[in-house]
């Protein structure tokens, strides 16, 4: 009897004790805070691949544009300012499909990202199944960003992987780029800007020409060099014979009222009617038909209008093209880096304590509203 009596109070002992240990570690604490904590020292100590960070800091800047705060001011003394067009074409571009095709070329990308050292949790496709080129697309995305601060126009390249070399080599390479594509706009927008200025200049010489052929052959047409200057000389023409015929009918009068039988009489009216048709003759040649000179001088003046017109356009396109060389000299975006792509020493990534804390934190947070909830339906029930 005293054996049994021993047996069944030893079964109450223990059951008190787990009847203990449970009230002290709930179910509840056990699940929000203890297993929690413990995934995160088993990841964080023992699982997680530690990540090497390399930064590059560039500022795109330009001769002719108005400088920006900041950096910007201090390269104003320099003669440079910030650029903005192109400081978002680098990082768009740099951010790109075809950024990573370039960077990924005989893919070594790929196997940077795919190497067995690297854990399953942060390795790239680490069942080796088969993926697509937009699967290591947005796994790129996570691995590179770029910052830009509109108040220095400083952008930051940061780039991470599970080695330092092959960080700081796709830094260096993406930098690269950067500046390639800011080149490749400035070669762009020169070669349009004078291929522009070369078609103007083209365009007026044809017209210039065409306008200056269809003067000479209305010229050779109409058998006038210029109505204008032509018909100052036949007028100062016809006021010479006028005044010899003026001339020559005074003599005759006189002649007539004082030797009415001399024999110049005749020579002298001979003369005045020779003097009247040539005056005649000569003023219709100026005006009195669409031969004449008056005639012929609105289509000349015309054409000559337009030739002059022409002129003028080629020589402002000359002028435009000589300009648009001398801005495609002048005009152009520069990569300036600021901080070379740094080969890291140590891994930056993860932060494995503040990873274990903040887990440990938000665990104890989250139980102990639960908590708080539980004790409230609890109470509310009874």
């Amino acid at each position: 009897m005293r054996a049994s009596g021993t047996g069944v109070n030893d079964r109450v002992i223990m059951f008190e004790a787990l009847k203990s240990i449970s009230r002290r570690f709930d179910p509840l604490f056990l699940a929000t805070v203890v297993i929690p904590t413990i995934v995160a020292l088993i990841y964080f100590g023992l699982i997680s691949s530690d990540v090497y960070i390399s930064e590059a800091k560039f500022v795109v800047r330009s001769p002719d544009k108005a400088p920006s705060t900041g950096l910007g001011v201090l390269l104003k003394g320099a003669g440079f300012s910030t650029a903005g067009d192109e400081i978002y074409a680098a990082q768009d571009f740099v951010l790109s499909r075809d950024a990573l095709r370039l960077i990924n070329k005989d893919n070594s990308f790929l196997h940077a990202y795919t190497n067995a050292n690297i854990s399953v949790f942060d390795r790239f496709d680490p069942f080796g199944g088969q993926h697509k080129f937009e699967d290591l697309y947005k796994y790129y995305q996570r691995k590179v960003k770029i910052d830009y601060k509109t108040s220095s126009s400083i952008s930051t390249l940061t780039v991470r992987a599970y080695d330092p070399v092959s960080a700081q080599r796709f830094s260096e390479q993406l930098l690269e780029m950067a500046e390639a594509t800011v080149n490749r706009l400035n070669t762009r927008a020169r070669q349009d800007l004078i291929r522009f200025a070369e078609a103007e200049v083209t365009d007026a010489k044809d017209k210039s020409r065409a306008a200056a052929l269809a003067l000479s052959r209305y010229r050779n047409g109409a058998r006038v060099v210029d109505p204008d200057k032509q018909a100052m000389v036949q007028l100062q023409m016809i006021s010479k014979l006028q005044d010899e015929l003026i001339a020559s009918r005074t003599q005759l009068l006189q002649l007539r009222s004082y030797a009415p039988n001399n024999p110049q009489i005749p020579v002298l009216e001979t003369q005045v009617r020779s003097l009247n048709a040539e005056i005649e003759a000569q003023g219709g040649k100026v005006v009195g038909g669409d031969k004449s000179l008056a005639g012929a001088a609105p289509d000349f003046q015309r054409l000559a209008l337009e030739s002059q017109l022409a002129d003028k356009n080629l020589a402002a396109a000359m002028a435009s093209l000589q300009d648009a060389m001398n801005e495609a000299r002048r005009k152009q975006a520069y990569v300036e880096r600021i901080v070379q792509p740094n080969l890291p020493d140590e891994p930056l990534e993860p932060r494995r304590w503040r990873g274990i804390l903040s887990t440990l934190a938000i665990g104890l947070v989250a139980w102990g509203i639960l908590s708080m909830l539980i004790a409230g339906i609890r109470e509310h029930s009874d």
